[in-house]
């Protein structure tokens, strides 16, 4: 595993009340959901790299009201072709 180093002022630690252990939990959750919404990582990839598993995840994101299922028009049309 790679280890990134962050620099985040202290300023912004004591405005978000965040210990340096919770703010980096929750970049990483951050991260990770940003990827997942953009598509760049599927939902297991996403989990791994939040730290959390596929199931905590997914509860965050409904938690965070991120859809889970994104379907492009082409997708539907086909899907809908099928029956």
């Amino acid at each position: 595993m790679v280890q990134i180093q962050l620099t985040v002022p202290d300023s912004v630690l004591a405005a978000l009340k965040k210990a340096p252990h919770e703010m980096a939990a929750e970049i990483r959750l951050a991260a990770a959901i940003h990827w997942y919404q953009q598509g760049a990582l599927s939902m297991e990839p996403a989990a791994e790299a939040a730290g959390l598993t596929r199931g905590d995840f997914l509860a965050e994101l409904a938690r965070r009201r991120v859809d889970v299922f994104s379907v492009d028009d082409e997708d539907f049309r086909r899907e809908v072709g099928r029956f």
